[in-house]
């Protein structure tokens, strides 16, 4: 198995997947050490989610942070800009998902891990078309049930892969149902899982809201 070392940005709600892509703001000091560490090295940050602290640690946590899931993405800083208040503006490429083998002993502010790049496909992934003219219809009728506003011209024109992940991006689903987007195996599932989100939440929201946690 070959590891790669990765500075990690652990941020409950934020995926991302490889090809898509994720705008950060970056404004805490161990954040802004990382980023600066990365312009240095090989601009990549692993973007992971932590566990809710309730459902115990794992193999990846430690004393001084809350544990993490085992599955995050590899981001490559592509857009770069630094104000003068030294916080950084920046726009994480996906590269590829990784799994978490063990988190690194280190003297940094960040965290680092030791962690296993997972094959990524050479051309994106695509839908059935019944799947896909599904997904579109329940992604209408979840946006105008919870009043977002969406340029849907500008969806229909999304290829498959670039739809099904930028909704499990955006989506406001808990930390729980964001992670097994992320972790679903291949495309056809993760839309399918999406549909049932977004039945699921879509009939419990407000103070009595249920979530997967």
């Amino acid at each position: 198995m070959k590891t790669t070392r990765l500075s990690i940005f652990p941020l409950p709600g934020a995926l991302l997947f490889p090809r898509m892509h994720l705008p950060l703001h970056i404004f805490e000091p161990r954040y802004r050490a990382m980023v600066s560490d990365a312009m240095a090295r090989d601009r990549r940050i692993g973007m992971i989610q932590p566990r809710p602290r309730d459902t115990g640690a794992d193999k990846a946590g430690r004393k001084d942070g809350p544990p993490l899931f085992e599955i995050g993405c590899v981001g490559k800083i592509g857009e770069f800009e630094a104000s003068e208040d030294g916080r950084y503006n920046l726009v994480l490429e996906g590269v590829a998902l990784f799994r978490v083998v063990r988190e690194l002993d280190v003297t940094t502010p960040f965290r680092q891990i030791e962690a296993e790049l997972l094959p990524l496909a050479a051309e994106p992934e695509m839908l059935s078309l019944s799947r896909r003219s599904l997904l579109e219809t329940e992604s209408r009728a979840f946006a105008d049930a919870q009043g977002y506003a969406v340029d849907w011209e500008a969806v229909t024109r999304l290829d498959d892969e670039a739809l099904v992940n930028g909704i499990a991006q955006i989506a406001p689903f808990d930390v729980a149902a964001k992670q097994a987007l992320l972790e679903s195996p291949d495309i056809e599932d993760r839309a399918e899982l999406i549909i049932q989100l977004m039945h699921f939440f879509g009939r419990h929201d407000g103070e009595d809201s249920v979530t997967l946690q």
